[in-house]
């Protein structure tokens, strides 16, 4: 059974989101505060529903936080519609946007493909394929047509962390930091130039676009 952390300070809310979760065979955790969320954290939910406008704590500093102890996704639910409050929900390390009033067999329907990629994630083999390229992970390589595309060292590993975390959204820093194994200033110029790079190698040989460009926010992979 599938666990969902609800955090929302607004009761009416998490109850009717309980409620409705439970129906479809979620174990559903509550929580009303960021101090009370962090004590649910233990629970190792699978997806996280987080709201924004909190007191004391909100939801983007919540979501930084909880990011150091678990991976899975975390779908923020706001009444805010800027731009600027999505993209900083993505910056932060969220993975989806919805905004309220929201229809709840699309809160559903979300719900559920999230948890579908990451149990294709946590359950990949050492190989990917689609009807284009594979990708075989042990060596390096992604093939198209029978050809090695011939991906640098670099190059492959930043297709590798994108293509593992399908759907979610890298800034230049977080690409950075993890092929180079270390903290660092990210050097935007060198980052986009890997991605160019990576993107021609692969529309040479299928014409399909695998890595999508999220603006102000970073990276993510479409294929």
């Amino acid at each position: 059974m599938k666990k969902i952390l609800v955090i929302d300070d607004e009761i009416d809310i998490c109850n009717m989101l309980k409620e409705y979760l439970q129906m479809e065979d979620y174990l559903v955790y509550t929580a009303a505060d960021a101090n009370e969320a962090l004590k649910q954290v233990c629970n190792q939910p699978d997806l996280i529903l987080l709201d924004i406008n909190m007191p004391k704590m909100d939801g983007y500093e919540l979501c930084e936080r909880i990011r150091d102890e678990l991976t899975c996704p975390i779908l923020f639910l706001s009444a805010r519609t800027e731009e600027k409050d999505r993209v900083n929900g993505f910056k932060v390390g969220g993975d989806d946007y919805i905004v309220k009033p929201f229809s709840m067999d699309e809160l559903l329907a979300r719900i559920a493909a999230h948890l579908r990629r990451e149990d294709r994630r946590n359950n990949r083999n050492k190989v990917y394929m689609d009807e284009t390229i594979t990708v075989d992970f042990d060596a390096g390589k992604v093939i198209s047509n029978g050809e090695d595309l011939c991906l640098t060292k670099t190059e492959f590993a930043i297709l590798e962390l994108l293509l593992t975390h399908a759907g979610q959204v890298f800034d230049k820093e977080n690409i950075y930091e993890s092929v180079r194994g270390f903290d660092g200033e990210a050097d935007a110029s060198i980052v986009m130039e890997h991605i160019r790079r990576i993107r021609k190698k692969l529309q040479t040989a299928t014409e399909k676009n695998y890595i999508e460009t999220v603006w102000g926010v970073g990276y993510r992979w479409i294929g």
